[in-house]
């Protein structure tokens, strides 16, 4: 046990999220998400809890970057990009208040997402079940005390 540390945080995760660098990727992938195969570096398997709770460990930890302009992705909705799945709003709710509202939500195109996920850092595989549950995060900096 760590103090201060989320407990959902395992020592395999915990290794991935000291490991990455700025700029890198890490994905918090959903039950339906082809994680085995996308996972072409490292993965994670987290499944007996669900996506937002994954989100809010890794962000109670973990910056994300504030260099581009979306730093946090969700998979848009095949054939209604306007449509926001709840598991999204909670998404969207989790990066709000994690960052303070210095970053929004993005969304990408499910190929697209594919894509970005081959050259993450590592595939986090959750038990979310509902359909669009899937994120990527950018890693930024933590500035040093001015």
């Amino acid at each position: 046990m760590l103090k201060g540390i989320d407990p959902l945080l395992n020592a395999d995760l915990l290794y991935a999220l000291r490991a990455m660098g700025h700029g890198d990727d890490i994905v918090i992938a959903d039950a339906h998400f082809p994680s085995e195969t996308m996972a072409t570096r490292r993965l994670i398997r987290m499944d007996a809890a669900n996506g937002p709770r994954v989100l809010e460990a890794i962000l109670s930890v973990m910056p994300l970057d504030d260099f581009v302009p979306d730093p946090a992705l969700r998979i848009e909705v095949v054939g209604d990009e306007q449509s926001v799945p709840e598991v999204c709003a909670e998404y969207a709710r989790q990066v709000d208040r994690a960052t303070a509202g210095a970053v929004q939500l993005g969304q990408i195109e499910r190929f697209a997402f594919y894509e970005r996920s081959k050259k993450a850092f590592a595939v986090v595989a959750t038990g979310e079940t509902r359909l669009y549950g899937c994120i990527l995060l950018k890693k930024g900096v933590i500035r040093p005390d001015s």
